[in-house]
């Protein structure tokens, strides 16, 4: 199976953070780095615009078959129509026969090999049309409400005023694995009747988007560096 890492020049949120610093080395090493520690994955394929992220991808282990078309890295451009030519071109240009692979975003670097394999594991067992990664959300989205402009509350659900404890545990998508088939992705779905999720832990699940996100995960890293250490 082969591995994608999107990771185009473009973030409104954080400038250049695919290739931030991160306690030494740029933020997306961690990605490839685990990747390629995976006993399922063949190949690390990073999908960029950027000649700069091309080459640190390069430095770290990855291959970059081809620059990502500009169309395909703007704001409003949706990843799955990357992933569409991503897989398309490696088909038709270069001699891959890819049914199967993986996405893993660089702006997860506290995931795992464990969860990638985790994750491959679980679609294998399944023959599951795609595997994405989620972790338990500890509010009840029961609580959550929209805001109208003057301030005042709307709400998303019927209204109930129960205990957190008689709430149904929920949870949302992490944004650190996804596992598909091809058939699904070309029909322009992530999720079918049999898609599965695959559970993380909170502290495994920030997904850096901002500069709070990324200090945490620095504070988080240098925790379990130090205790590594003692």
């Amino acid at each position: 199976m082969i591995a994608i890492i999107p990771a185009r020049c473009g973030s409104k949120g954080l400038p250049g953070k695919n290739i931030k610093n991160l306690l030494g080395k740029p933020m997306m090493a961690y990605t490839i780095e685990e990747a390629l520690k995976s006993k399922y994955i063949s190949e690390v394929i990073i999908s960029t615009d950027c000649k700069e992220i091309e080459d640190v991808a390069l430095k770290y282990g990855a291959k970059s078959p081809f620059l990502r078309p500009e169309y395909l890295s703007s704001d409003s451009a949706k990843a799955i129509d990357n992933y569409i030519y991503t897989i398309d071109k490696l088909n038709s240009k270069f001699d891959y026969d890819i049914n199967k692979f993986i996405v893993l975003q660089p702006t997860s670097p506290l995931r795992t090999v464990e969860d990638i394999d985790g994750a491959i594991e679980l679609f294998k067992e399944k023959k599951a049309d795609s595997v994405v990664s989620y972790t338990e959300e500890h509010h009840p989205i029961e609580w959550h409400k929209y805001i109208t402009e003057d301030g005042k509350f709307e709400n998303i659900f019927e209204e109930k005023l129960l205990n957190r404890q008689e709430i149904k545990r929920s949870y949302y998508p992490n944004g650190a694995v996804f596992v598909f088939d091809y058939e699904l992705i070309k029909q322009n779905k992530y999720y079918s009747n049999n898609s599965y999720a695959y559970i993380m832990p909170r502290f495994r699940s920030i997904d850096i988007d901002t500069i709070e996100d990324f200090k945490y995960v620095e504070f988080l890293l240098e925790y379990k560096r130090r205790n590594n250490n003692d």
